[in-house]
């Protein structure tokens, strides 16, 4: 498909307006939480599953959108996927019980896994390699900014309007930013329509679906739950079965010879230890604020949003300078911007200042901001045109179940830590016990911080193969 004549600021302003809505959204409803439980009359383990059902609906459909993106257009990929939010939003803005709230946020999140993984790929298509880091930071800007501003807003509308309104005010958004795609997004990608392997499908939602689900019933219960042991298992093998099933088949719904290229795997590993250690502070730090330091939800909001705001802007400096200078000009400082973070993070107490706390937060944001895009871009820059779906789709996966595994693992150290606290403590008090906890848990995120530092010093500049010519005649 010859793309060379195509206007590029009204495709990315469509892809950018779309996702700053679906990322919005993600981020509105945690606020809500202790609000909903009092509504619909329920306990935190039932209401969790409002983002436990999208990690594991997105976690699903994400290895699918490889195959979809060859089947569909770019158009008809991405207006279904925002029909399909704005259907969900409009579900939860109703809804009459928590069921129906539920059915609305998996509605929305297919619409959210349709899209994140379509719009990384038409990126890469429409611009090329030495382009294409200032476009992934403005796409960073607004993944960025979604949850830097979602939970002050939440907080605002809850104190102000009911909860419903988390919805109603996405609507107008969803039902504008449908409309600028209809009018200005044009098809980029060639379809190839692969057949379609229902097994690969089968073992891919088993496999994906079973890792997040385990993965997030430990972090809110318990590793010895039945359940959380059998679906981690049946899971892993589904995985296992699912890459053998890729290597074989002709043509794979996941292609995983993107791994053959030794930057995109490095890159991959990278995100997968990052996104960890930020699950670490993204779940720590509003319970810190909240608990500790009896902070009200809008406040605590506030308090992250400083962060959030440097981070979004962040993300097209860091894009630019990396079209400029190349990866390694960035990843390493940012790295050790995120270690120098989690390091003075172990030495938070009940009598930290607030300041402290925001001016942490945003070290660690930067040093993200510096390493997510770039990285990311840099493994993405050295496939072949014919993996760009495979490698978008494997990277937004993989991150999916890095952020489960994460949450499930940093909540498990941080509820080891207080529980051991209140058995050697002389006079212990909740908020203490929070504090030990969370040392732990940051500890761990501290040394786990190393290994992506010790990846990092191996980033470096790629290049794309050679297209192969095609002959005239």
């Amino acid at each position: 498909m010859d793309i060379s004549g195509i206007k590029r600021g009204p495709i990315v302003a469509a892809l950018i307006i779309g996702a700053f809505v679906a990322i919005l959204n993600e981020t509105l409803l945690n606020i809500a939480f202790p609000e909903l439980m009092k509504q619909f009359k329920i306990e935190p383990s039932v209401i969790q599953w409002l983002t436990t059902v999208y990690m594991l609906v997105i976690g699903i459909l994400v290895p699918v959108t490889a195959l979809l993106q060859q089947w569909f257009t770019t158009r008809q990929m991405f207006l279904s996927a925002m029909i399909l939010f704005l259907a969900g939003t409009v579900i939860c803005g109703i809804a009459p019980s928590f069921e129906f709230l539920l059915i609305g946020r998996i509605v929305q999140a297919f619409g959210t896994g349709l899209m994140l993984p379509v719009m990384m790929n038409t990126i890469l298509v429409i611009y090329p390699p030495e382009k294409r880091g200032g476009a992934m930071g403005m796409i960073g800007l607004v993944i960025m900014f979604g949850p830097a501003i979602g939970p002050t807003l939440s907080g605002l509308i809850i104190e102000q309007l009911s909860w419903r309104w988390l919805f109603y005010l996405v609507i107008p958004l969803a039902l504008f930013s449908i409309a600028f795609a209809a009018k200005y997004l044009k098809n980029v990608t060639e379809l190839t329509k692969p057949r379609v392997d229902i097994l690969s499908i089968i073992l891919s939602s088993i496999g994906f679906g079973g890792v997040v689900y385990g993965f997030s019933k430990a972090g809110e219960g318990s590793w010895s739950d039945p359940l959380v042991i059998w679906t981690i298992t049946a899971g892993g093998i589904a995985l296992i079965l699912f890459v053998i099933r890729q290597l074989i088949v002709r043509e794979p719904i996941l292609d995983l010879r993107a791994f053959k290229y030794p930057m995109f795997s490095l890159v991959t590993l990278l995100l997968l230890v990052l996104m960890m250690t930020l699950f670490s502070t993204m779940i720590m730090l509003p319970l810190y604020l909240q608990k500790t330091l009896m902070m009200t939800a809008f406040a605590a909001g506030l308090t992250l949003m400083p962060g959030g705001i440097v981070n979004g802007l962040m993300a097209p400096v860091s894009g630019v300078l990396f079209d400029k200078f190349g990866p390694r000009v960035l990843v390493i400082p940012g790295i050790m911007l995120v270690l120098v973070a989690l390091g003075l993070f172990i030495g938070i107490s009940v009598d930290t200042g607030v300041g402290y706390i925001v001016t942490l937060h945003i070290i660690l944001l930067i040093g993200i901001s510096m390493v997510m895009m770039p990285a990311q871009t840099t493994g993405l820059n050295q496939l072949p045109r014919n993996l760009y779906p495979h490698g978008t789709a494997i990277l937004n996966t993989l991150q999916q179940v890095s952020g489960a595994i994460g949450t499930a693992l940093f909540i498990s150290i941080m509820s080891a830590g207080t529980k051991r606290y209140f058995t050697t403590a002389a006079n212990p008090t909740e908020a203490e016990g929070l504090v030990a906890g969370m040392h732990d848990a940051f500890l761990i995120a501290f040394i786990i911080g190393f290994i992506a530092l010790a990846l990092g010093l191996f980033v470096k500049k790629t290049k794309a193969p050679e297209e192969p010519v095609k002959q005239e005649g």
